[in-house]
């Protein structure tokens, strides 16, 4: 519907264009009669749902976000383990355990006061890394630090739910050319 009057407005411009002062008499008579005979249709709008507010009535129950049930949960898991290797959870966290290993780059070496530093590079920032700090979201300790790179120990848990120890590199990249 909205195309016929499209097409018939554009028309009648195109008409009124190469018409002469009689002509133009017409054309408007003629544009007053269509818009006279167009009426605008609006959708009648639904009625609106009434709001029921929600009453939460679990209040009694155990909260899911509560520190406990994760203990609980983290409890079981560490009695189910037949060996005696877990992570250390209750100690801080560094701030290089929330970066996944493969958005780390080592690129550098220093030596400190006689101890050898790793710089590792995560989006554009170097940190200095020694052998003693936690790398990567798997506990992995860094276990040592040569020119070429970074040695750690990761302990991850396999599909049992046992925890083990495997070990992994951070290569030294090569500068782009």
């Amino acid at each position: 519907m909205k195309a016929l009057r499209i097409a018939v407005l554009t028309g009648a411009v195109i008409v009124a264009a190469g018409c002469g002062p009689s002509d133009q008499e017409q054309l408007s008579q003629k544009m007053a009669e269509i818009r006279s005979s167009l009426r605008p249709s609006v959708p009648k709008l639904e009625e609106p749902k009434r709001f029921e507010p929600f009453v939460y009535k679990a209040s009694g129950a155990l909260d899911p976000f509560d520190p406990r049930k994760v203990a609980q949960a983290q409890a079981r898991l560490a009695a189910r383990s037949t060996s005696g290797l877990r992570p250390d959870l209750d100690r801080v966290r560094e701030p290089l355990e929330a970066f996944p290993l493969d958005t780390m780059a080592m690129v550098g070496t220093l030596n400190r006061n006689g101890q050898r530093v790793g710089l590792v590079q995560i989006d554009k920032v170097v940190y200095q890394v020694r052998v003693g700090n936690y790398l990567g979201q798997n506990f992995g300790k860094v276990t040592g630090i040569s020119e070429t790179e970074i040695t750690m120990k990761e302990i991850v848990q396999d599909a049992v739910g046992d925890w083990t120890e495997r070990s992994t590199t951070l290569q030294l990249q090569e500068a782009k050319k």
